[in-house]
């Protein structure tokens, strides 16, 4: 997209929104303009996320699956090692921070790591390459190009890193309950620090620590992930400044890319890890 089409502001504001399917005034459709899309509540879909997620997580499936398939005892392709690499990094993240035994946690520790740092990755597309092929796409139907909202990082979208953190809370509270007990999964959060005397303060302490955990994975994620895409944009905005102001933001870009390199694989490690001790918290009784 053309930033000399846009103000910088509604540049950045156009490339934030999300592609967003939902109702307004009793009519289901895409939102055509910001303020539609905030309109449609609670019960719209931002199908840009959606769709990148879905893309990636089936990326990490048949890569991994291509690889299971043909993997031989000999020497091993490039991509083989690669993925014996990842999966010998999983199970060592694992075995240093899970100290109980669940079939569950290694597969789903190396099923967050790769996929969100797939989703990550994305953002290491120039910001404008694929939001023109929705620009083009709008402008060819006789649409209004300023209104073909295309994001292409799940991850700077709130409502992907909820879901993904709301999906391990799910599993944290069944399985302390499973270990646990149900009585003894409420006697932690009633009597756990200072005994059954302290019972207000120790719900209190023990349901922020609990309610903190979803929170905080989603929130490190998006707002990392967020802050990242950002600059990228105002990066791109230098671009229609001067040829001067373009030389240097080519320079910006290439250095925060390579930066951002480390960034979007550390968050998948955060996530992955905090993940991991998560489960392990839940597991022991003791705790």
């Amino acid at each position: 997209m053309s930033t000399e089409a846009l103000t910088s502001s509604a540049y950045i504001k156009h490339h934030l929104q999300n592609l967003t399917y939902g109702q307004v005034d009793g009519n289901w459709g895409f939102a055509h303009t910001v303020a539609e899309a905030k309109a449609m509540g609670f019960w719209s879909i931002n199908v840009d996320s959606m769709l990148w997620s879905l893309i990636t997580v089936l990326a990490f499936y048949f890569i991994f699956r291509s690889v299971g398939k043909k993997v031989t005892a000999g020497t091993p392709s490039g991509l083989q090692n690669f993925v014996e690499m990842v999966i010998e990094f999983i199970d060592t993240s694992v075995r240093d921070s899970f100290s109980h035994k669940n079939k569950l946690v290694a597969p789903m520790a190396l099923t967050i790591f790769v996929w969100i740092f797939l989703m990550n990755l994305m953002d290491l597309i120039p910001v404008d390459w694929l939001p023109h092929i929705a620009v083009v796409s709008v402008e060819a139907m006789g649409g209004n190009p300023h209104s073909a909202f295309f994001k292409v990082v799940p991850t700077t979208d709130p409502n992907i890193t909820f879901g993904l953190a709301l999906s391990i809370f799910i599993l944290i509270l069944y399985y302390s309950i499973k270990h646990k007990g149900l009585s003894g999964f409420f006697a932690e959060l009633l009597f756990h620090p200072f005994g059954k005397w302290g019972l207000p303060a120790n719900l209190l302490l023990e349901g922020v620590s609990l309610i903190s955990k979803p929170i905080s994975l989603a929130l490190r994620l998006f707002g990392n992930m967020y802050a990242g895409e950002i600059i990228f944009i105002l990066i791109a905005i230098m671009y229609s400044a001067s040829i001067g102001f373009g030389a240097f933001a080519g320079l910006l870009q290439i250095g925060w890319a390579l930066f951002h390199i480390l960034i979007i694989t550390l968050q998948a490690f955060i996530f992955m890890t905090l993940t991991i001790v998560y489960m392990d918290m839940a597991h022991t009784k003791e705790h």
